[in-house]
């Protein structure tokens, strides 16, 4: 009886001590979350040289097609070409030093041109604008007029007044008279090519979608359905066009007439913007709402050149300083153990899926 008391004693220590670690975890978590609620920038600046990086995959591609005499040999001239390096920069710092100390001007070789790349990926709010916005403000801190900006723009549109925001923030690119290239490679449609027309220079994939110039709004009424359950819906407005066109109300022509004036006018504003920042197209011509792509692009002037933002990105790697910058964001101590909890289990679910998958037809 006593070795029964013993284990069961043993086994609810232990139950104690798991669940009391448990609480000193999901306690932690919630510590960490709150100060980082008080804490200042919620995410960093990251900047990746695409020079190098493109210098290093071709490097590591050479090295790989070598024999393993030919390795130990290029291995050996690398170091070789490094311990050079290292020292004429040691060497070129000393004489700088020495020439500020004599009060010399110091003659430094000119600098590349920096060409700053950033990724856009539009969905319907246009969300990506608030990192965006971060990283064209870290862009303007240090960038000239000899430098460029390049986007590389993804978007089919969405919400007018998210996508009026995200090309007002690439007009601020252009107030400062920086030249900036935009690259479609898939689409950019209706919101979407209201930024792409900010461009000096915009550059289409020859299959990429762009155009679809106009305005379009939808909204489900429920009014008859209410009306045959006895349902009544009052709403009540000051103003008489506060609201044009209701989901459970019953719709007037007026307010649908009032409501097509209202579209129109987003519309005529979409046109005079477009056109303002690309005056060799033809606006009336292709501000009918449709869709082009390959030469039609280049044809319309809807774009200035067909080629896929990746040949243009290591063309300019051959003369500049290719530079990416994004803007990453933080996220909270409890996201990012909900999200791990939550890739573990879906891990766990996909593996035994997986082995009932293999099991019921007899695969390996």
């Amino acid at each position: 009886m006593g070795e029964f008391f013993a284990s069961y004693g043993l086994f609810l220590l232990k139950v104690i001590t798991f669940v009391v670690a448990i609480l000193i975890v999901i306690f932690a978590i919630v510590i960490a979350s709150s100060r980082e609620k008080k804490g200042g920038s919620s995410g960093r600046i990251e900047i990746t040289n695409l020079n190098e990086q493109y210098d290093d995959m071709q490097e590591a591609l050479s090295f790989s097609l070598l024999d393993d005499e030919a390795q130990k040999l290029a291995l050996k001239d690398k170091k070789t070409e490094e311990k050079v390096e290292r020292k004429a920069q040691k060497a070129a710092a000393k004489k700088a030093k020495k020439q500020r100390g004599d009060g010399e001007t110091v003659v430094s070789e000119p600098a590349k041109h920096r060409v700053f790349v950033m990724d856009f990926d539009g969905d319907i709010r246009a969300s990506d604008v608030e990192n965006m916005r971060r990283e064209i403000s870290a862009i303007l801190t240090s960038a000239t007029e000899d430098d460029e900006v390049v986007l590389r723009l993804e978007s089919g549109g969405g919400m007018v007044t998210s996508y009026g925001l995200a090309a007002s923030q690439l007009d601020r690119i252009k107030d400062k008279q920086i030249p900036l290239t935009i690259c479609v490679d898939k689409v950019a449609a209706s919101g979407g090519y209201m930024m792409a027309c900010v461009a000096d220079k915009l550059i289409a994939a020859p299959f990429a979608v762009l155009g679809s110039i106009g305005v379009v709004a939808q909204i489900p009424n429920f009014h008859r359905l209410l009306k045959h359950f006895n349902i009544d819906f009052e709403m009540l407005t000051a103003g008489k066009y506060k609201r044009t066109l209701t989901m459970f109300g019953e719709n007037t022509e007026e307010g649908r007439e009032k409501f097509l004036e209202d579209i129109e006018r987003i519309h005529q504003q979409f046109k005079q913007y477009v056109d303002t920042r690309r005056p060799s197209l033809d606006i009336e011509q292709v501000a009918t709402g449709e869709i082009w792509s390959g030469q039609d692009v280049l044809d319309y002037s809807l774009a200035d050149e067909l080629s896929t933002s990746d040949a243009y990105i290591m063309k300019r790697c051959d003369d500049a300083e290719v530079i990416r910058v994004k803007y990453k964001k933080k996220k909270p101590l409890s996201e990012r153990f909900s999200i791990g909890i939550q890739n573990t289990a879906d891990g766990l679910l996909m593996r035994w899926v997986d082995r009932a998958f293999k099991a019921r037809f007899n695969i390996g």
